[in-house]
């Protein structure tokens, strides 16, 4: 873990930041592909004496220009700023992704930002890498500017797992398909949603079965279904197990998609507190139950499941 990590809400950097080791990417979930160009870096760094830093933008430039993309993130930028920590980063500059700067020509994206206000030593990329207006600049006209303005571009192979180059996208696809086991072992870790436990219509405690409501936000929707969980409470240092389902609730004719949260052995209030919730196992798609009987029937099967999930953890 990095001492003294700085983020950055614009360009301006302070001198001991510049003439760094700079990777510039959404770096959506901070995969396994991505965290071996973090282990390159490190190794830059050690043999340069420069520090890491990311150049990263908010909103996701995909985001951005698709106004109805709501639940796409993997992470948030709360979470990669504390992976970024982990990888060894010692700065982040986070870019206001917004019309302006989406209309930046890319010789001047290279002069004014890149040069001039960052000034790094090392860029490191990957080989898709696109910026400027209508994406026009590209990792060719990074290395022609080399010389210009004095850094030099590093291109890292991808990582690739069973002949699939490890991507974002590739996890998504595959959280979407409820193949959570291959998303987490290509996070090199579980997927999590952190988000605050807000008022429900208390169905679950009438049934039995209290649960933590949860909204999803911007994160990416999973498969609808039971899952298995593992928990952190901002005001419970134990990391406590559970069941959650994601989902609309179409027994109940929901609507919205909402994460509920049933927590084993526990008792307690945690309205209002901050819940980070780690997906382990896919259990069972969603389905709409023809009375409550069936439904509390089927819970205490998915409670079962859960548990077995759990201990092989």
């Amino acid at each position: 873990m990095v001492k003294n990590f700085k983020i950055y809400k614009n360009f301006n950097l302070l001198k001991r930041h510049k003439k760094s080791i700079l990777l510039i990417g959404n770096f959506d979930g901070l995969h396994l592909g991505h965290q071996k160009l973090f282990s390159l870096a490190k190794k830059y760094s050690i043999k340069y004496k420069a520090k890491i830093g990311v150049l990263t933008f908010d909103p996701l430039p995909k985001m951005f220009f698709n106004k109805n993309l709501s639940n796409y993130r993997i992470t948030t930028n709360e979470q990669k700023n504390n992976l970024f920590k982990k990888a060894g980063v010692n700065f982040v500059v986070i870019g206001n992704f917004n019309r302006k700067f989406s209309k930046i020509k890319s010789t001047n994206f290279i002069k004014n930002i890149l040069y001039k206000k960052l000034n790094p030593k090392f860029i490191f990329v990957s080989n898709n890498f696109r910026y400027g207006f209508n994406r026009e600049g590209d990792v060719k006209k990074l290395i022609l500017n080399e010389n210009f303005f004095d850094y030099k571009v590093v291109k890292p192979k991808p990582l690739l797992k069973k002949r699939k180059v490890v991507s974002s996208t590739l996890i998504r696809k595959l959280l979407q398909n409820g193949k959570l086991d291959k998303a987490n072992k290509l996070l090199g870790r579980y997927w999590t949603i952190e988000g605050k436990v807000k008022q429900g219509r208390k169905v679950g405690k009438k049934l039995g079965f209290p649960t933590c409501n949860i909204d999803i936000k911007k994160y990416i929707l999973a498969k609808p279904g039971v899952y298995s969980v593992k928990v952190r409470a901002s005001n419970y240092k134990k990391k406590l197990k559970g069941i959650a389902n994601l989902g609309y609730r179409p027994t109940f004719n929901g609507k919205k998609i909402l994460l509920e949260v049933n927590l084993f052995n526990f008792s307690g209030n945690l309205y209002n507190k901050s819940l980070s919730v780690s997906f382990c196992s896919f259990i069972r798609k969603e389905k709409k139950f023809k009375n409550l009987d069936d439904l509390v029937q089927q819970i205490k099967k998915d409670l079962k499941q859960a548990n077995i999930d759990l201990k092989k953890i």
